[in-house]
Order: structure tokens, then sequence, then C-alpha cells
């Protein structure tokens, strides 16, 4: 064999080992990286509003970020001060009469499994003196309490939202800095890539942020006017949950449409659950079909299996908080691998740097411009060829 040869084995197996220890740093450490990545979106909201400041009032960036860290909290202290009150109350009372219709839900499905075997076999055996209720928030709290790691509770938890914020401040303050870092890392031959695709990303980053928020706001107070209008109680609460249950696709939409519906089937009947449920329904496919379409930019606009297998993945590997930043992450991935598997290898662009359609300028010694365009037929050495003569 020759050393050419083993010289390509050994940079072959190095490279494997690599990202072997990679992904294992990036299992044990996953809690973390969570955190570390909702700095990064956290950084793109404060950089989106800086980035505002800048461009239509000139101020200093340090001046945009300062300006956006005090525009959000005035904002959630606004929200705060017109919605805690009577969201408080209505919290308060809800979760005094829950026990009461939790025990009328139970009868229910009792008196559904003795009727149907089928459906006591779904449900599975109850213990004597148990309840299906209970067991359901029983098994849901040890989930969330392998699922929610140290970092997210007592005192790590002041500790990791205060390194949160630092790291997206940080971020926002000085984004060449951590871009350059990253390329840095990249061969020198293919950082004009790695940089449209660092450029790439932030843009998807955003959009999804700024498509998110907006589908909280619409299905939060759409669905506390809706059920308002039909006179549902704890319209509030429950409009509320439902703008803070989208951050979980599909599932959080599911259980916030449902769950109104089942709190007023005892006392309402049929009819009026089913008036509720499709209340749920009807705004959630108007979001999903009327908003976030002018919202979404077209790069995040993820399609639904690959949305809910992503959400699945997550919450198998990271538990309940990676639903929370799975389609983030798919966004991420999604950019990552159109960009360096499906162009590069696939179509067959490889890793050359991405040529400009702009024309060329290069300065000689003598400060002569000289311009070619991608298309020249003439080299640049036939041309300083020329100019010297």
């Amino acid at each position: 064999m020759s050393d050419t040869s083993g010289r390509g084995w050994f940079r072959v197996v190095l490279g494997a080992l690599a990202v072997v220890l990679l992904l294992v740093f990036a299992w044990k450490a996953s809690e973390l990286l969570i955190l570390f990545f909702i700095a990064v979106l956290l950084a793109v909201y404060l950089s989106a509003l800086t980035d505002w400041f800048q461009r239509r009032l000139r101020m200093p960036r340090p001046l945009g970020i300062a300006s956006g860290v005090v525009l959000t909290v005035v904002a959630f202290w606004g929200v705060g001060f017109l919605l805690v009150p009577p969201l408080t109350a209505q919290v308060g009372e809800l979760l005094s009469v829950l026990p009461r219709r939790l025990m009328i839900w139970e009868a229910d499905l009792v008196r559904l499994g003795e009727s149907y075997p089928v459906v006591r076999d779904l449900l599975g055996p109850i213990e004597e003196g148990g309840s299906y209720f209970g067991s359901i928030f029983g098994e849901i709290g040890s989930w969330f309490s392998d699922a929610v790691p140290y970092v997210f509770t007592g005192l790590w938890f002041l500790v990791h939202a205060f390194s949160v914020l630092a790291m997206a401040i940080f971020l926002t303050a000085k984004p060449a800095l951590y871009r350059s870092e990253l390329l840095q890392l990249v061969p020198p031959r293919n950082r004009v890539l790695a940089s449209d695709i660092l450029v790439e990303l932030a843009a998807t980053l955003r959009a999804w942020l700024g498509g998110q928020l907006m589908a909280m706001a619409v299905l939060g107070v759409f669905t506390w006017i809706g059920l308002e209008l039909l006179r549902v109680p704890y319209a509030l609460a429950f409009g509320v949950f439902t703008g803070l249950a989208v951050l979980v696709p599909f599932f959080g939409g599911l259980f916030s449409t449902i769950l109104p519906a089942l709190y007023v089937l005892p006392a309402g009947g049929g009819l009026y659950a089913l008036a509720v449920l499709l209340l749920g329904v009807v705004v959630h496919v108007v979001e999903a079909n009327v908003v976030a379409p002018k919202v979404f930019e077209k790069q995040v606009r993820l399609p639904p299996v690959w949305t809910l297998l992503s959400v699945l993945i997550a919450l198998k590997l990271l538990g309940p908080i990676g639903m929370i930043v799975a389609v983030p992450i798919l966004a991420v991935g999604r950019v990552l691998v159109k960009r360096l598997y499906v162009e590069r290898v696939l179509e067959g662009g490889g890793y050359h740097p991405i040529l400009s359609d702009e024309p060329i300028v290069i300065t000689v010694p003598e400060g002569v411009g000289l311009s070619l365009s991608p298309e020249a037929e003439r080299s640049v050495p036939g041309m300083l060829e020329v100019l010297d003569t």
C-alpha cells in the first residue's frame, strides 16, 4: 500500500472517530445544547429588533439591543398587567372545580368500559382505589420529572435562565465575531459556501420565530373571543393555553381543542361540546390556511409528515422539552441537508467555492481597476499581460 493511500485511510478513520466522539458529546450534553439552541432563538429575536432599530432609527447596535430588551420587557409587563389578574382568577377557579369534573369524567369512562370491552382493554386495568385519570396524571408527572433535567429545576433554573439571556445578548451584540469563529473551522475553499448557509439558517430561524409568535397570538385571541361568544367558562384561560400549546405541533393543538369541549360536556351536553370542538377546529384551520401562508416564509413551510415525525423523534430522545424545539431543529436540518447533501452531492455541485454573478474586480499594483465577469473568455493572467503591454 502506498503512503498516499495509507494517509487517505488514516484520514477516513480519524474523521469517523471524530464524528463518533462528537455524537457522544452531543448525547451527553443534550440538555445544555438545548439551552444553547434556545439562546440562539432568543438571539435571532433580539437581532431582528436590533436590526430594525438600526435601520429605521439609525441607532448604534448596543443601544438597539438595549431598546429591544426594554421593549420586550415592557410588552410582557403590559400583557401581564392586562391578563394576569383575570387569568389568575380564572385558573384558580378552574383548578378548584377541576377535581369534580375529573370525577364525572372518571365515572363516564368506567361506564363506557363496562359497556364496551374494547374500550376497557384500551384503557387498561386500574388498581383498587385508583382511577384512570390518577394513573394518567401520575404517568405524566413521572414523564416530566424524568424529561426535565436538572438545568430546568430549582436554583439551576435561575442560573441557566441568566446564562441563556447572557448568551443571547452576546450573540446579538457581535454576530460577525461568532460567525467568523465558526467559519474558521471550515476549510478556506469552502468558507463562501459555509457563510452562505449561515445566512440562510439565520433567515430561516427568523422567519420561523416571527411566524410562531404570530400564530400564538392569533390562536390565543381567536379562541378566547370564540369561547366568550359561546359563553364557555374560563374562556381567557383556555385561550391563553391554546396560544401556548401551539409551541408543540399537532399534539398541542389537538389537546387545546379537545380540553374546552370536554370541560363543557357534563353540564352543556353533547351539542354544546360539539360546538366548542368545532370552534377550535375552525380557528386552527383558519390559522393554518390563511394566517400561516402570509406569515411564514417559504423555507419554513415544512411538510406535515416530517414535522410530526420530528416531534415524535424529539419526544423519544429528549422528552417533552424536545417537542418545543423539534420544529426549529427540523428547519435547520432541512436547510443543511438541502445545501450540503442534495445540492452538493446528489446534484453534483461539489464543495467548490460558490461563484458570484457579480463582476469580479481586481486591483493591480498600479491601482488600475480590472473588471471581469464570470463568463469572460480571457483569463486573469491574460488580461494582466494586456495591461502590462
